[in-house]
């Protein structure tokens, strides 16, 4: 399906790794041109380059989000390179583990502002160009909201700001025809997930306990398939699609997870 998004300058921020790095290349693959924005400029560039060597385009911009004028510099300098922004996908953020048991109020401000504050500052900033656009806007967000996790205060509030702050800005936003939706993810399959499953004992024992539980052919879900839901909420084809909530799964979430091996 051609999403129409050829030329599309669509900001993509943690666009340099993991479930960014899916989206940007999907965005990159339908024509558009993803500008990641992270705070590392050697892991921009790297993923730039991958793009580029792929034969298509990228452009890459450092910046802290967690640092309010680095959110506004950040969106200026996509204006200075391209003169418009045509869609925002918020991605970045961290599971911090800032629990309650645990945590303090400085780790638990420290989360909000790295997880959703920066959500805020990146639409705040580019709204003037995507009302000019009538671009769209997808929040990432994830389970955590939804089911809980435990020991992980900040991340889980903060998934709880992203799904409102969906539902808020679809609303405010109606009169501009600027669409937002957001993509809830549960159990994605990245470098930084390996990782982590490697820290374990027995990884190899713990991911296939937890594919077990994903309803729909017992496996994670790739970064592509989160890339591929998010362009086409991005796209023209879902042009009266706004204020939704959407799980990329497997199911995960809402399916009996006791009947995952029963089909």
């Amino acid at each position: 399906m051609n999403l129409n998004l050829k030329d599309k300058v669509i900001i993509v921020t943690g666009g340099a790794k993991g479930i960014g790095l899916g989206i940007v290349e999907v965005l990159a693959a339908e024509g558009a041109i993803p500008v990641i924005i992270g705070r590392k400029k050697e892991d921009n560039q790297l993923a730039v380059a991958q793009v580029v060597a792929a034969g298509y385009q990228a452009f890459g911009v450092e910046a802290e989000l967690n640092l309010p004028d680095q959110c506004e510099q950040a969106i200026q300098k996509v204006i200075h390179q391209f003169g418009r922004i045509d869609g925002l996908v918020n991605n970045a953020g961290l599971n911090d583990g800032v629990g309650l048991e645990n945590g303090s109020y400085d780790g638990f401000m420290q989360s909000l502002h790295r997880n959703l504050v920066h959500y805020y500052l990146m639409a705040h900033y580019a709204l003037p160009e995507l009302k000019k656009s009538k671009g769209a806007i997808v929040n990432i967000s994830s389970k955590t909201a939804e089911t809980g996790q435990g020991n992980t205060s900040g991340y889980a509030a903060a998934n709880g700001g992203r799904n409102a702050l969906t539902r808020e800005w679809a609303v405010e936003m109606l009169k501009y025809g600027i669409r937002v939706n957001a993509v809830i993810v549960a159990e994605c399959w990245t470098p930084q997930y390996a990782n982590w499953i490697k820290t374990l004992t027995n990884p190899e024992e713990k991911l296939a306990e937890i594919t077990a539980f994903i309803p729909l052919e017992n496996r994670m879900t790739t970064a592509e398939e989160i890339g591929n839901n998010v362009a086409f909420l991005l796209s023209d084809k879902s042009s009266h699609t706004t204020g939704q909530i959407l799980h990329v799964d497997g199911g995960y979430v809402h399916l009996d997870r006791a009947l995952a091996n029963a089909y």
